[in-house]
């Protein structure tokens, strides 16, 4: 797996990338915003660490950059910062950022959250399963979802892979609500140690990939002060 550092602390910047080496991951280390996003659009990383406060482009504006890259692999990303302030953490993950670390963290509680962020299938999974609902079939073994909208034909979704597991956890359970805590345990397991609205951010980006109209959503519903529901009637 390829990880890029995105430090601008030279000594935080090296003890990142030693814990990680040592634990087998490939890494490359950037000291401000625009030498990271020329690293991104070289060769895109699996999952990009990211300090909130970098010289040039800041930690927000590179996420945020990211985000709206289309067709380039989207990356996992882990945002640090030595502000612990609420409105910072709101801010990172709305901007797209799957997890959230306060400076001083502990290496191996780093470790242990870049872990559960590349975790790439859902739990539970290796039967091939394939669920079908009125305007969505997804392929779980083949890891492919299509989308087919009046009579138009049928759409293959370009979609992360947190997206494809979220979307597949909803699909294959029509009417069920999920809170947050559910999805994060379906989706990254015991070794998650993120803010639980990370979820929210990733239904977020969701919507804007299978709604007509992501700002009503058809399929994927709110359900106040619980949590989220798929909405599409199966297929016999």
């Amino acid at each position: 797996m390829d990880i890029l550092i995105v430090e601008d602390e030279s000594e935080i910047a090296q003890l990142i990338q030693h814990s990680l080496e040592k634990e087998g991951f490939v890494c490359r280390t950037s000291r401000d915003g625009n030498t990271a996003l020329r690293m991104f659009q070289e060769q895109a990383p699996d999952l990009i660490i990211l300090d909130l406060m970098i010289p040039g482009l800041d930690g927000l504006e590179v996420c945020a950059r990211i985000r709206q890259k289309p067709g380039m692999k989207d990356p996992y990303i882990l945002m640090l910062t030595a502000k612990g302030e609420e409105i910072d953490r709101v801010i990172g993950l709305s901007t797209g950022a799957d997890d959230y670390m306060v400076k001083p963290f502990s290496p191996r509680e780093l470790v242990a959250r870049v872990r559960a962020l590349l975790r790439r299938s859902l739990r539970g999974g290796g039967q091939h399963q394939i669920y079908r609902t009125q305007h969505f079939t997804v392929d779980v073994e083949q890891r492919t979802i299509s989308r087919q909208i009046d009579s138009r034909p049928p759409e293959i979704l370009e979609l992360t892979t947190l997206e494809f597991n979220l979307l597949s956890t909803f699909v294959s359970s029509p009417g069920r609500v999920w809170n947050r805590t559910q999805l994060i345990d379906k989706l990254w397991g015991d070794n998650f140690y993120g803010d639980e609205r990370v979820v929210d951010t990733h239904v977020a980006r969701l919507r804007k990939k299978i709604e007509p109209d992501p700002a009503n959503p058809t399929f994927v519903k709110t359900v106040v002060g619980v949590g989220y529901k798929f909405e599409d009637p199966n297929v016999v």
